[in-house]
């Protein structure tokens, strides 16, 4: 397993396209934050990373994607799937080796982000106190949402051999499963609309973000990564 996430790791900064992936990930977080005025920090009058998290999740539905819509394409391209079963491989240990691969480029791209905190510390008035609690709570509900979406990411890439077809199908569901049912729940009429808006990742996402860690909230995102997993296992098993 270990060897395939390494394989994978290296693969991904091997040429360009891993760098500017990160790159454009970054880039569009600072514009947004700091020069459009929609999300604008420098304009919101306080001192919070309040509209980063509620940008992070978009952007991911297209860094994500991005990351994980060659893992299996290209494996089916080359002719190597075939080659990586004549190895002392399981199904498990070639899913759970790209996934764990996979899900590590996106912290890497998450971490400079921590540079916000303290960009938003030296800005604030003297004596202002941050609320650390909701700040904390809002990069674990980040880490689960990465790897909700790299799970899907990757449980997409093995139903295709096209990457682009890999990447829609992986931001469509993405999309879907976050703010799908959240807005649904708004049309109203139904009765259930509070049942259907906890089925969302949004939901969960705002609830870890108050700073307040459920377990009801990380059984949830366990609950999607386990099952995705499972779907990509038996999907690359039934090719062995």
């Amino acid at each position: 397993m270990w060897a395939i996430c390494k394989k994978e790791f290296r693969q991904f900064f091997s040429n360009l396209t891993g760098y500017i992936t990160i790159i454009l990930f970054l880039l569009l977080n600072g514009l947004f934050l700091f020069v459009f005025s929609s999300f604008n920090i420098l304009d919101f009058g306080y001192a919070t990373l309040e509209n980063f998290f509620n940008l992070a999740p978009y952007i991911l539905l297209l860094l994500i994607p991005a990351v994980t819509m060659r893992l299996f394409p290209d494996e089916k391209r080359a002719g190597t799937l075939e080659i990586l079963f004549t190895r002392p491989l399981t199904a498990r240990q070639i899913v759970m080796g790209k996934f764990i691969a996979s899900l590590f480029v996106v912290l890497i791209a998450l971490l400079p982000t921590l540079t916000y905190l303290f960009t938003i510390k030296a800005m604030s008035a003297e004596g202002t106190v941050l609320d650390m609690g909701g700040i904390t709570g809002s990069y674990i509900g980040l880490l689960f949402l990465c790897a909700a979406f790299t799970a899907i990411g990757l449980c997409s890439s093995s139903f295709t051999g096209n990457p682009v077809v890999a990447f829609l199908l992986s931001a469509f569901l993405c999309f879907v499963l976050y703010s799908g049912f959240g807005a649904l729940s708004k049309l109203g009429g139904t009765g259930i609309d509070y049942i259907v808006e906890m089925i969302g990742m949004e939901f969960h996402y705002r609830s870890l973000s108050k700073g307040v860690i459920d377990s009801r909230d990380l059984v949830y995102f366990l609950s999607i990564i386990c099952f995705t997993l499972f779907i990509t296992i038996q999907r690359i098993g039934r090719k062995n």
